[in-house]
């Protein structure tokens, strides 16, 4: 098994929380970097014999790829590697950019998973999010999505937002189960370093929830979801019947992925990848030269961290046969360990390490407990 992932760093505008990569000034190279991708595409094509189980459109945003570009890129990657028969096929999209031509198009071609980017139904957040759909949107994007025969459906979602009550909060979360979609992704605002939220908070412009109320709006959200069907399967994400995200799941379980376009990252079980996240030096020198990537061996150390950094936040946990093939406890992690296990915030059965729902509240800072330097 093994996934491709696609940053498509194109956006309307700048959100004001975003630090992914991105551009808002691309229409002049846009061609170029679209021929980069499926050139990098066909470059990287021997660094995975298995079949392709998963592609996932990213960015940016991937919802502002013309119709042919991305039916260029499908054909590029089918002609390039073995596709599984029941590849899950995923593409982030925004609710401007959602209409019933472009759905049935996608719909078509392949596309089978749709992930909305809705982050609030409050107004005034859109608003200085600076997203550039109007709340109500959407909704209505997911019910014409679920009109056009797309049944598996993702949103995403941000607690811990500037004066979001517990009450509005709850209303958010009751909304979205009303969708009937399978999958909810929400995540804690994040103040990230370089933004315009940044700039905001720093002169106070906005104040975000403090820990306590980013607590109770992330237990909230837990039990009512859970109350609603929803499996708590990682930190952030919760499905209906299983309805996991397969990309994400390979993700955060170790499986080997190519990050395909500027800024992306690739693993594939000893080394990681990023290419630089610098549009014109990437569509320029992919295929001429290799300044535009950079390649880390890791050490024992890093994969043994990579196994409590991702194995802690899902349901699955970490493998004790994946960490005994690097080294096994020290004195004084077996030590902690069982201080977290005597605290109720680990659990352990026969083959795996968990967290509990305490422990999931302070996953990071527990996983970071264990990391090796």
């Amino acid at each position: 098994m093994a996934g491709i992932y696609l940053h498509i760093p194109f956006c309307k505008q700048r959100c004001t929380y975003c630090d992914f990569h991105f551009s808002t000034s691309f229409q002049s190279y846009r061609k170029d970097l679209i021929a980069a991708l499926c050139k990098e595409i066909e470059l990287r094509k021997t660094e995975i014999n298995e079949h392709i189980q998963t592609i996932y459109f990213g960015g940016g945003t991937p919802s502002l790829l013309e119709n042919s570009e991305l039916v260029l890129i499908l054909k590029t990657i089918y002609f390039n590697f073995s596709v599984s028969d029941n590849i899950e096929i995923t593409l982030e999209a925004n609710p401007e950019d959602i209409d019933s031509e472009r759905l049935e198009f996608w719909k078509t071609h392949g596309i089978n998973r749709l992930s909305i980017g809705l982050q609030s139904f409050k107004e005034s957040d859109i608003t200085w999010m600076n997203r550039a759909h109007l709340a109500s949107d959407g909704e209505k994007a997911v019910r014409l999505a679920q009109k056009i025969g797309f049944e598996n459906i993702t949103v995403d979602l941000i607690y811990g937002l500037p004066q979001l009550t517990i009450n509005e909060w709850q209303n958010h979360l009751e909304r979205v189960v009303n969708l009937g979609i399978p999958h909810v992704s929400a995540y804690c605002l994040t103040v990230e370093p370089k933004t315009a939220l940044h700039h905001q908070v720093k002169h106070r412009q906005l104040i975000t929830a403090n820990e306590d109320e980013q607590s109770e709006q992330f237990e909230t959200m837990v039990a009512y979801l859970k109350s609603q069907g929803f499996e708590h399967y990682e930190i952030s994400n919760f499905a209906k019947n299983e309805c996991y995200s397969k990309h994400n799941s390979s993700y955060w379980q170790g499986v080997h992925y190519l990050g395909i376009g500027p800024s992306a990252h690739s693993f594939n079980g000893t080394e990681r990848r990023w290419n630089i996240a610098n549009n014109s030096v990437y569509y320029k020198n992919v295929g001429e030269n290799e300044s535009w990537f950079t390649i880390e061996k890791l050490t024992n150390n890093e994969q043994w961290n990579e196994l409590f950094l991702t194995g802690l936040r899902t349901k699955w946990g970490v493998s004790k046969s994946a960490l005994a093939t690097i080294d096994t406890f020290t004195t004084s992690e077996e030590k902690l360990l069982n201080q977290y296990k005597q605290k109720g915030d680990i659990k352990e059965n026969e083959t795996h390490y968990t967290l509990s729902e305490s422990g999931k509240l302070q996953a990071d800072g527990i996983a970071s407990a264990f990391f090796r330097v």
